[in-house]
């Protein structure tokens, strides 16, 4: 079992710049894939970013391309996933939520998000226009 807490979100501007921190605990951290999604309201939740289990690999939604950059720290004592979102825009309101895959499996990462094992309970974000 993986417990996962995001934190980091808040009210911005458009064209401010937001880290969200995953802080996992339970299983040695760096067995795992990890991703984050949000979810807006009204709409289903959908893929942001993914990264492999030691980080080498990442892999984004074409609407945050170049904006926004996910990271790990493996470290035992941190254990955190990251995502740097920069240039934020309006339509990147949403609540966001960090995600953990079980270990096994061939693939870097994982944009499915029917293939994640374990969810935090979600930051809000929301940026003004």
């Amino acid at each position: 079992q993986v417990q996962l807490v995001e934190s980091g979100g808040g009210l911005v501007q458009a064209g401010d710049s937001l880290r969200l921190s995953c802080a996992a605990s339970g299983r040695t951290f760096s067995n795992y894939r990890m991703g984050w999604f949000r979810q807006a309201p009204g709409k289903e939740r959908e893929f942001v970013a993914a990264i492999s289990w030691s980080g080498g690999r990442t892999y984004y939604a074409d609407s945050v391309r170049g904006r926004f950059t996910i990271s790990r720290d493996n470290d035992n004592a941190k254990s955190t996933v990251y995502l740097q979102m920069d240039s934020l825009k309006p339509e990147d309101t949403a609540v966001y939520y960090c995600a953990a895959a079980d270990p096994g499996g061939s693939t870097y990462v994982i944009r499915n998000k029917n293939l994640y094992d374990y969810w935090g309970q979600g930051t809000q974000v929301t940026v003004s226009s």
